[in-house]
């Protein structure tokens, strides 16, 4: 598909940092439904983007986040990311608790 624009992410984002939606996600893989509710939710901004598109660029924030995440942990600031205060306030909070849960 095309790529998304600097504002189809904030929009992503705005929806995902939603207590709600964050509830849904962290409670299930099988998230189809969910994707289905963001994808109508970026409609309402005039973002024509379907449920398996939103769930990829989830997955990919996701991942870049994380990525760039561990860098900084482990000291390295060569790592950055676009929008990465936006998923740190959302995503900042689980993976440190899964982090922890990780070393005992």
């Amino acid at each position: 598909g095309k790529h998304w624009t600097v504002n189809e992410v904030r929009a992503l984002i705005r929806i995902w940092s939603d207590k709600n939606i964050q509830q849904q996600l962290e409670g299930t893989v099988r998230n189809k439904r969910i994707f289905e509710q963001v994808a109508a939710r970026l409609q309402k901004f005039g973002i024509d983007r379907d449920w398996k598109q939103c769930r990829t660029k989830y997955k990919n924030l996701k991942h870049e986040y994380k990525s760039v995440k561990c860098a900084q942990d482990s000291g390295s600031t060569s790592k950055s990311m676009k929008f990465f205060n936006e998923l740190d306030a959302i995503l900042g909070h689980c993976t440190m608790e899964q982090a922890s849960k990780s070393d005992n």
